[in-house]
């Protein structure tokens, strides 16, 4: 009982949108109006609101973070520590990804793994941010430094030793990530993709 209430709990949190909440408090267009049509934060920093962008960062990041940390905090000793986070840290990333307050279309899910990785295992979350941060000073594409903290985290992940039931769950969460971005993998190949701060 306690794993389905965390499991539908972390569900609705991740269908919150902060990209959504935060362009109304900036008083900004929908985000799903402009620009990717995404409701995350790089299309919200395209309205040219940086502060936008940082709250809906923050955000869905921390509501990757507290979902995750909740469960391994009132988790049972055993099987079910190893079990539970992982199955709250892929429902908290599928609520962003489809949620329920916006018809199951959401975000692309980059600032909420980096919240659930940061709450499963620190070193894995900061090799995520670090790999995405190199990529996108270097090349200015969000997808393209997203899609390669994607692939390296799990094998942070396996590398640091993290419990199978984790790994697993940053791999299933890169898969879903990847989906995600299949349009801007589209783009990136055919060199149309927006960079980093374009309008």
């Amino acid at each position: 009982m306690l794993t389905i209430v965390f499991i539908i709990a972390a569900y609705l949190l991740g269908s919150i949108s902060f990209a959504m909440i935060t362009s109304k408090l900036f008083g900004l267009a929908d985000p799903r109006s402009y620009g990717s049509g995404n409701p995350g934060a790089t299309n919200v920093l395209r309205s040219g609101k940086k502060a936008a962008a940082a709250l809906t960062l923050l955000g869905d990041a921390a509501k990757g973070w507290l979902a995750v940390f909740l469960a391994i905090r009132y988790s049972l000793p055993g099987e079910q520590y190893l079990m539970l986070p992982a199955a709250v840290a892929i429902a908290v990333f599928a609520g962003h990804l489809y949620p329920v307050f916006l018809r199951f279309k959401g975000g692309k899910g980059v600032a909420t793994a980096l919240g659930v990785l940061l709450a499963l295992n620190l070193m894995v979350g900061l090799g995520g941010l670090v790999t995405w941060l190199i990529m996108a000073l270097i090349f200015r594409y969000s997808s393209l430094a997203a899609l390669t903290a994607a692939v390296a985290t799990p094998i942070y992940a396996s590398l640091l030793g993290l419990p199978h039931d984790w790994v697993l769950a940053s791999g299933i969460m890169s898969l879903l990530l990847i989906w995600r971005h299949k349009n801007n993998i589209r783009k990136l190949l055919a060199g149309q993709e927006s960079k980093i701060g374009s309008k």
